[in-house]
Formats: structure tokens, C-alpha cells, sequence
């Protein structure tokens, strides 16, 4: 396997224990003091949500939001204080209608936001008391003066389309990777390869800043695990996007948003953070934004230093035809390395007259990642006596460049129209480097030394126009184009040392070219009739690409095309029953395209005794999502889901006629069902203590087929939990944790229960200029990744540690106005997301 920091390993975890408990462990279950280790930490998390009070009031309170001529102000975002802390946010519909559950008995203030309007803060509201008011909002203009606005935002918000997870208002991500955050966020789960999930389901479209990354995998798991919490200010999770997001994704979209300011004058924050584990880690953010007039220029800058480590063990054991032992191959190993991450992002807005905006985004990033990793293998008899042992070394040395230009116009044809354009072009320069060298520590015994060298150049251009037209005060339509181009050139050189002298290998050796184009289009329509609310979208998309693996003197030249195109309809009916419930049903069509290192039929060496390689002729997979949806206020989201995913892909293992060396790859192995439930509770038990807790239930079946007939099923449970407490002074507090029952994602693997609890405080300082964090991740030590691997002929039992019990200092700096306005949407396709990253 590949490990999350990227460096080639061994599948595994940890050793120790007799060989007869490691045996007992392989068939999938865990011993008592194992899951005690997760059950009672979450229960001393979860218990206090009995505790929840009575609310005052029955018929809530709703909030009319209109400008200054007396309209509704549709999409305001409107945030509930009590003592500066927000307790609680909702959106106003087109009516500009916000409403709120009845909560407890106190008095409460509104912070009401919106794209183009002053924010506002009102006065003080005593509830119970009456059960409506009408705000008026202010149009922003240049001679605005400084205005402070502060309020502790929530570290999650739901909304009707997405979930909303506010980075910086949850402690415990001081000092963690942008990765660590998604594995705590609500629904979100990451296994061992890098794969990321959704509400339990495979096949994410990732996005940074409303831009597809491009990246997929364990390349796009190295990415976010270089990246620090400090550069984000939220993520978007999206299980049921519109039609004008890219069709990739069947679980759905993650967006994450960077830091962005956007006052009048100079303004931003500087944040550093200072961890440690086992190793220390140290990350750097400066956010910078310029706005006087028509004129808007930003800037960040991140810098990171992190040091990790893996720790892995695994235990395989092969079996002959009558399902006797034949052969038992014990690995393990320990991987130390340091990841080097600069990051730039800035650019320019310019306001042309009063409906024209032009722009231009630049990005670049830098990853230079080191490792140096040390293996052992052992041979065992079936009596456990050792036969022979392989020692490994290797020293990875990974770059990843990426420079990225963005070309931005938005047009206001009239009131009631407008039109934006984007143009995008992405180059990216990935070297890969390993050296390896292996020992046979027996009588006769040998010595193997031999390097790789794994060079790739991408480049991505992409277009896309959008228009949107209000054709009445409920109804708005969207159409939009979008064509992108992707060339790859991917080349693989091994050379061996033989007398001293490197001879190229090739056996190993290859060229991969890959050109792909994907056209689309789509049309949505989207408004309000009394009490329903409705969306219907369709998008078409049609790909071409070709695939062209160069031959050498041992290994033929092969070249494999493809066209395909589909329609991706989707779309949602919602009914507000009364004030505080409403019901909403979801239907969307989505593909997963293979990324395109899984088309690349290279093979990659993990180790002596496995190897990874592509298959070219994997084609795409599809999905029908269901979902309907309660939801009770904000207090309380209930939902049922159901999909069915066609010509399924998934990672398979393969042996050599020896059967000692295994391969993974992938490959349409048939369908997967998915049955799922969910359910969400914000709360607020008492005035200076809040609770978020989330529950999704997976029933999952997967069929295919991989050597034989497969058929797994499995029952699942995520839980998140998320105490915030407010201990006044600027001081505050939090507990978190999160918890995942026996999954599967694979059809040939099974993952054990995995889980962590985090803590953390902060401190406002500097008259609420600055805020000093402290965070303890991990507490108890609990987030491994260990499972259960079947082969054709063998099974596997892994388990792989990280430097995931962290200590965080963290303080930022703000200066300039705190208020906030929209920025225009960046666009780009989603071919970013199947790109490789060092």
C-alpha cells in the first residue's frame, strides 16, 4: 500500500502479541480492551445530550430581511447571538423569511450578512415575546466607515442544499492538516489508500475555492495532508449538488474555502501554529486584501514544515487450493519523512462600471517531500519459526509544482440577468524518486539495489460560461457551457545496480501519454410556489479520450480510445409543512470517471512482495442517489437515502504465478447499494454550552466480480460529537470526537473500528485583535486504520499508526475591518480531481 504521507511502504500496522492473537485478530473481530479504547470515550462525549432544556415558546421567531426599498433579500444569512456567541443561523428564503425554532428563555441579538449589504446587527430581542420582526439592510458603498462585527460562529451550520463546517471555530483544528479536519467532519470518512467518503459512499469531487482540484486518491490525500487548517475558513459538503457542478462524484461535492478578506482598505490576519507529537510540525498563514473603489487585490501566502511518521504492521498468510496454510509473510516497518509546503494565491478584481467586473487569479504550490524508510520482512513456517527475512531501505524524495492561472468577467445585462465567464489553465511538474535496497539476511543471501524515477508533466486548459436570468420574483433560470482539455505525460525509469554500474530496467521501464476532452452543458430552473420549493436541472457531458502506452525493446506499444457521453439529471422538491417543519426530496445522477493514474498500466513497486498497477481499460462508474429529508427548525435533521452504483470500481488484488508476489489495481467489479440513514441535533443545553451530534447508518452491499463471485454485505455507523462551551472573559472550550463501526468501501477488504476524542481552548487577546489556541488531538491514542485484506490466495491483516496524538499552539492577528462580502465564483472543470500530486 501506499501510506498517507506518500512515501511507498508496506500495508500494515503494529506488531507485537503472540502469533496465535495476531491469527484471531485477521478473522475481523477485535478483542474487549480494543473496543473499550473507542466505546467508553465516545459515551462520556454523547452522554450529556440527554440534558438537553426545555424551550419557551411554541411558534418560533422569524425574521423579515428586506433592502432599502422595502424587497426581500433572498439568501441572507442570518446568525443568532446570545452573549456574542452564535447559538444558531438560517437562511432567508425568497420571501427573505428566516425562521428559528423556539429556543431557550433569554435575551438574544441578530446578525443579518448578505453579498452587497452592510451587515447589521440588531438590538436586543427578549424571547418569549413577539414572534416576528423586519430588518432593513444598507447597501455597501466606498464611503462605508470601519465596522467591527464579533461573534463566535458555530463550528457546523446545515442548510437545506449542504452542511457547513467553520474551520476556525472549532479548537481542536489548531494546528492540523486541512486532511485531519475532513476526517472529523461530519459524514466525512478517509481510509487508508486516501480515499474520501461522504454519508458512507465512495467518490468525492473535491473543490478548492469553487474550483475542482483536479487530483484524486492517495494524490489528492497527500495534497490535503500538506495543507494546514489555518489556510481554510470553511467546508461545504455537498451530497446532492445542482447541475451546475460537474457531474463528477457520485457521494456528492467538498468544497473548501480558503481565507479570503474582502473590506474596504488594507486588512487580513496572520496565523502561527507550532504542534507536537512524536515529531513537530509548524505552520504559517498571511492573509492580505486590498479594496479601495472599483479596485480589489488579495493575497496568501502559507508556508509549512511537518515532520511524520508511519507505523505499520501486517501479517499475511497464503493458502494452497485446499485452503491449508502453505506460507505466512510477517512485514513490518517505520517511515519517518518531512513535508515542505509553500503555497501562494493572489490576484486582482477590477469593477469596469457598475454591471462589469473583470478578474484574474494566480496560484502556485510547492510540495518537496523527503522520506527515509526502513522495512522488515520474515519469511514464517506454519509453525511460526522464521525462515528467512528481507530487510528494505528506501528514500523517497517527491516534488510537486502546480502553477494555475484564472481569467474571471461577470456582466450584469440587466436586473434581472447576468452572464460570467472563466478561463482556466493549469500546468503541473510531479518528480518521483525512490531508492531501494533490499537484503536477504540468510545463508546465500542476496543484495538488490535499484532506483525509479517517475516523472509527469499535466497540463489542463478548461473554459466555461454561465448565465442566469430572474424571469419572476420566484423563479430564476441557470444554462451554462463548459469544454476542457487534459494532456498527461507520464515516464517511468528503473535502473538496477549491477557491477557497480545502473543498467535501465525494462521490465519496469514505460511511457504513458493521456489526452482527454470533456464537453458539457446544462440548464436549471429553480423557485417558490406557496409553500413548495423546487429544483430541475439536467447536464450533459461527453468525454473522448485516448490512452497511448510507448513500448521499448521488451514491452509492446498499445494504444487504447474511448467516447462516451450521458445525461446527469437532478433536481429537488421541498414542502414547508408549517413554520418549523418542512420535507424535502432530493434525485441526482452522477458519474465517477477513473483519474488517470489508474489508467497508467505502470507498475509501482510498494515493496519486494507487492506491487500497484493500472489497468487502461477501467471505464467510468454511475450512481442514482435518493434522498428524502425532515427537518424540524435547526434543531433537528433526520434523512433516508438510497443509491445504486453501476459498473463499480473498486481495488483488487491479484497474484503472480508464484504466488508470493500480489498486485493492486482496479477494476469494474459490478454494483454497489447503499441504504442509508441519518440524523443531526444542534442544541443548546445550557447558555454557555452547546452540543452538535451527527449519526449516519450505512447498509451497504456490494457484488462483482474479482477472481470469483464476490458478494459483501456490511452495516455501518459514523458519529461526530462536538461540545462548545463558552466559559466568558474570551475564554472558550471544546470536545470533540468522532467514531466508525467495522466499514467496508472495497469488496476485498473489511476495516476495523476506528475513532479519536480532541480537546481544546482559546483565548481572545489584544482587545480581541488576536486569539491564542491550544489543542490535544487524539487523546487516547485511537485513530489507527487496521483491517482485513483478502486475496485470491492469501488474506492480510494491517494496521497503520500515525503521529496523530498532537499538542497545538496556534495564535492569530487580525487587523483591518471585520465584515465580509461575496467574492465572484471561479470555475474550472473537474479533470483536476484525477491528477497525481508528489
Amino acid at each position: 500500500m501506499v501510506n498517507r504521507a506518500g512515501d511507498i511502504c508496506l500495508t500494515g500496522g503494529e506488531g507485537g502479541g503472540s502469533m496465535a492473537a495476531l491469527i484471531g485478530r485477521s478473522g475481523g473481530s477485535l478483542s474487549s480492551t480494543m473496543k473499550d479504547s473507542y466505546f467508553i470515550p465516545m459515551m462520556l462525549l454523547m452522554l450529556p445530550v440527554w440534558a438537553f432544556s426545555q424551550t419557551g415558546g411554541g411558534s418560533g421567531f422569524s425574521l423579515v430581511i428586506v433592502n432599502e426599498r422595502r424587497q426581500p433579500v433572498s439568501g441572507a444569512t442570518v446568525r443568532q447571538l446570545q452573549k456574542g456567541t452564535v447559538v444558531n443561523s438560517q437562511v432567508a428564503g425568497e420571501d427573505g423569511r428566516a425562521v428559528f425554532a423556539p429556543f431557550n428563555k433569554g435575551t438574544y441579538r441578530f446578525l443579518i450578512s448578505s453579498a452587497g449589504y452592510q451587515p447589521k446587527t440588531t438590538d436586543e430581542y427578549r424571547w418569549p415575546g413577539p414572534g416576528s420582526d423586519t430588518v432593513r439592510l444598507v447597501l455597501l458603498n466606498t464611503s462605508l466607515q470601519e465596522m467591527t462585527v464579533t461573534a463566535h460562529l458555530p463550528p457546523v451550520e446545515r442548510k437545506r442544499d449542504k452542511t457547513v463546517v467553520n474551520v476556525e471555530a472549532s479548537v481542536t483544528n489548531t494546528g492540523a492538516t486541512l486532511l485531519e479536519v475532513l476526517e472529523r467532519s461530519p459524514g466525512v470518512t478517509v481510509d487508508r489508500n486516501g480515499g474520501i467518503s461522504l454519508n458512507g459512499k465512495q467518490g468525492v469531487l473535491v473543490m478548492i475555492d469553487d474550483k475542482p482540484t483536479y487530483l484524486s486518491g492517495e494524490d489528492l490525500n497527500n495534497l490535503l495532508s500538506s495543507m494546514s487548517a489555518s489556510q481554510v475558513a470553511r467546508i461545504e459538503l455537498m451530497p446532492n449538488p445542482t447541475a451546475r457542478y460537474d457531474a463528477a462524484g457520485s457521494a456528492g461535492v467538498i468544497n473548501i474555502k480558503t481565507k479570503k478578506s474582502n473590506s474596504d482598505g488594507l486588512n487580513g490576519s496572520f496565523t502561527t501554529s507550532y504542534g507536537q507529537g512524536v515529531y513537530p510540525k509548524n505552520n504559517n498563514n498571511l492573509v492580505l486584501n486590498y479594496r479601495k473603489g472599483p479596485l480589489n487585490i488579495f493575497f496568501n501566502y502559507s508556508f509549512s514544515v511537518t515532520k511524520y511518521l508511519t507505523d505499520l504492521y501486517a501479517y499475511r498468510r497464503y493458502f494452497a487450493d485446499d485452503k491449508s496454510v502453505v506460507a505466512i509473510l510477517q512485514q513490518s516497518a517505520y517511515f519517518t519523512g518531512t513535508v515542505d509546503n509553500h503555497t501562494v494565491k493572489t490576484g486582482v478584481e477590477y469593477r469596469l462600471s457598475q454591471g462589469t467586473t473583470v478578474g484574474m487569479a494566480l496560484t502556485g504550490v510547492h510540495i518537496h517531500r523527503k522520506g527515509n524508510n526502513a522495512a522488515h520482512a520474515d519469511w514464517l513456517q506454519t509453525d511460526g519459526k522464521v525462515d528467512s527475512s528481507v530487510l528494505t531501505q528506501s528514500r523517497p524524495v517527491n516534488f510537486f509544482r502546480n502553477g494555475a492561472i484564472n481569467l474571471n468577467a461577470r456582466q450584469r445585462l440587466s436586473e434581472n440577468a447576468d452572464l460570467s465567464v472563466d478561463l482556466d489553465y493549469l500546468h503541473y511538474a510531479v518528480e518521483r524518486k525512490q531508492d531501494f535496497d533490499n537484503q536477504l539476511l540468510a545463508p546465500g543471501g542476496y543484495h538488490e539495489v535499484f532506483r525509479s524515477n517517475v516523472p509527469t508533466t499535466i497540463n489542463i486548459f478548461s473554459g466555461k460560461l454561465d448565465a442566469t436570468v430572474r424571469v419572476h420574483p420566484g423563479v430564476t433560470l441557470q444554462a451554462g457551457l463548459k469544454s476542457s482539455s487534459n494532456h498527461t505525460d507520464n515516464a517511468s525509469a528503473y535502473e538496477n545496480l549491477e557491477n557497480q554500474q545502473w543498467v535501465k530496467d525494462d521490465t519496469r521501464s514505460n511511457h504513458f501519454v493521456y489526452q482527454e476532452n470533456i464537453h458539457a452543458a446544462y440548464g436549471t430552473i429553480e423557485g417558490k410556489y406557496h409553500r413548495l420549493s423546487y429544483q430541475a436541472g439536467s447536464r450533459y457531458e461527453y468525454t473522448s479520450y485516448q490512452a497511448h502506452q510507448l513500448g521499448n525493446r521488451l514491452q509492446k506499444d498499445s494504444t487504447v480510445s474511448r467516447n462516451y457521453g450521458s445525461l446527469f439529471p437532478s433536481g429537488y422538491l421541498s414542502y414547508k409543512l408549517d413554520t418549523l417543519n418542512s420535507l424535502t426530496l432530493t434525485v441526482a445522477r452522477r458519474i465517477d470517471r477513473p483519474p488517470f493514474q489508474s489508467l497508467n498500466p505502470f507498475l509501482y513497486i510498494i515493496n519486494k512482495y507487492t506491487y500497484e498497477t493500472g489497468n487502461p481499460y477501467l471505464l467510468p462508474q454511475y450512481s442514482w442517489n435518493y434522498e428524502l429529508t425532515h427537518q424540524y427548525g435547526s434543531l433537528l435533521t433526520t434523512g433516508v437515502s438510497y443509491s445504486r452504483l453501476s459498473n463499480y470500481f473498486s481495488q483488487i488484488f491479484l497474484s503472480d504465478t508464484t504466488k508470493t508476489i500480489l498486485y493492486y489495481t482496479q477494476g469494474n467489479v459490478g454494483r454497489a447499494y447503499n441504504l442509508g440513514l441519518s440524523a443531526s441535533v444542534s442544541l443548546s443545553p445550557l447558555r454557555w454550552w452547546s452540543v452538535e451530534l451527527s449519526a449516519v447508518y450505512n447498509h451497504k452491499q456490494l457484488r462483482g466480480f474479482s477472481g470469483n463471485n464476490y458478494m459483501s454485505t456490511i452495516d455501518q455507523l459514523h458519529v461526530n460529537v462536538n461540545h462548545q462551551l463558552d466559559f466568558g472573559k474570551g475564554y472558550t472550550g471544546e470536545l470533540s470526537g468522532f467514531y466508525t463501526t467495522r466499514s467496508r468501501e472495497d469488496i476485498q477488504e473489511l476495516l476495523y473500528p476506528a475513532g479519536q476524542v480532541s480537546t481544546g481552548m482559546s483565548k481572545t487577546v489584544l482587545k480581541k485583535k488576536g486569539t491564542l489556541k491550544v489543542s490535544y488531538r487524539d487523546i487516547f491514542y485511537t485513530g489507527a486504520m487496521e483491517g482485513l485484506t483478502s486475496f485470491p490466495d492469501a488474506t492480510e491483516y494491517f494496521k497503520m499508526k500515525r503521529d496523530s496524538r498532537v499538542v497545538s499552539v496556534a495564535f492569530t492577528y487580525r487587523f483591518g475591518k471585520s465584515y465580509k462580502i461575496s467574492r465572484h465564483l471561479e470555475g474550472a472543470s473537474e479533470e483536476k480531481e484525477r491528477a497525481p500530486n508528489g
